[in-house]
């Protein structure tokens, strides 16, 4: 196939990599938009609360009680058959590899049952690509893509096409979101509970460390500012709830500046790459890219650099089977498939010929 599609593309997608079981079914148009015709994600927050973080080995048993159930919902919610179907598309790594295995599995099967092209994708680039399907949003663009085992700054120059110009080079944002969460008893997830706990706080209140800023780079440090909420924490004199919210308000305030810092860095470098951009274009995505101070955040800074900004609505900058569809559209489309023997990946980076970020090590 070429770029233009002289049909309309329906693909089944299939998600895994954590600890969400999902499935949807994405129309790509002959034009280049896209349809959510459906899109179903099972959370399993009950099951992993108890523990304060995800399981591997239960979520990869839930996965695999539930996924069938979940693509024959998916597949009736669209009011499709599978002999409409163009192709199925399954994340393929980065992730929690048993997790990873059964939603690939499950494709492959699909796939052999229903004689329908295979296509592997990467977890990153469906969030990457998940613009595109909700703004049509043309190459090249910015992206900053921030969940809980990444924090990258990436020039998409096109599908399967980037250049990764930061990244954390310790705890990921969306991690430091879930420990601070975990250390102050706020349950799990934790990125929401701080978000929630924030909104009555006093961001002003602690004086909390912003790592890296001002670094004539694009890369991140969050540790930092994990350790110095802990050890403010084991400071006081019992912790009330106002000292929680007030930690919380520091914490994402300080996350906050930190994100504006080095995205305003990776704008100067993308501006400088592409003049002819116009106007140049913010992504943000991912999972913490779901929190509203922080958007308010990086919208405001867009303002100021003279960016557009694209955040896909909230339900698809989590972990959901959407993205992956589509991403599995946009290859699809460039005739790019995979054989029924495409190996899953715990480890999968978008820009695989970047130089390691010291101490990044796999989150590179």
């Amino acid at each position: 196939m070429n770029t233009q599609s002289k049909k309309p593309l329906h693909v089944l997608g299939i998600e895994s990599s954590c600890d969400e079981t999902a499935a949807a079914i994405v129309r790509r148009n002959v034009d280049g938009t896209g349809e959510i015709r459906s899109n179903v994600v099972l959370s399993q927050d009950a099951a992993h609360a108890p523990y304060g973080g995800v399981v591997p080995e239960i979520a990869a048993r839930a996965h695999v009680t539930q996924m069938d159930r979940i693509v024959a919902q998916a597949m009736q919610e669209a009011a499709i058959d599978w002999n409409e179907l163009d192709a199925v598309a399954a994340t393929s790594g980065p992730g929690l590899i048993g997790g990873v295995i059964v939603g690939l599995m499950t494709a492959k099967a699909v796939a052999l049952v229903h004689g329908l092209p295979l296509i592997a994708v990467n977890h990153l680039e469906g969030h990457a690509l998940t613009a595109r399907l909700t703004g049509n949003i043309a190459f090249p663009f910015l992206l900053l893509l921030v969940s809980g085992g990444h924090t990258q700054l990436q020039i998409v120059e096109g599908v399967g096409s980037y250049t990764r110009l930061g990244t954390t080079i310790d705890d990921a944002l969306g991690e430091a979101f879930d420990k601070t969460a975990k250390l102050l008893g706020l349950g799990f997830p934790g990125g929401p509970a701080v978000e929630r706990a924030a909104g009555s706080g006093d961001a002003g209140r602690f004086d909390l460390p912003r790592p890296l800023l001002g670094r004539n780079d694009c890369n991140f440090s969050f540790s930092g500012l994990k350790t110095a909420v802990r050890n403010t924490h084991a400071g006081l004199n019992g912790v009330s709830d106002r000292d929680t919210a007030d930690l919380c308000a520091g914490f994402q305030s300080a996350a906050a500046d930190c994100l504006r810092d080095r995205t305003a860095r990776a704008m100067a470098v993308f501006s400088q790459r592409f003049p002819g951009a116009r106007p140049p274009t913010l992504v943000v995505a991912g999972g913490v890219a779901s929190n509203a101070h922080l958007r308010a955040a990086l919208e405001e800074l867009a303002g100021e650099r003279g960016f557009a900004i694209h955040n896909p609505p909230p339900r698809l900058c989590t972990d959901n089977a959407a993205m992956i569809a589509w991403a599995g559209a946009e290859r699809l489309v460039l005739g790019e498939t995979d054989p029924l023997d495409a190996m899953p990946r715990a480890r999968w980076p978008l820009d695989p010929a970047a130089e390691p970020a010291p101490g990044a090590g796999v989150k590179a």
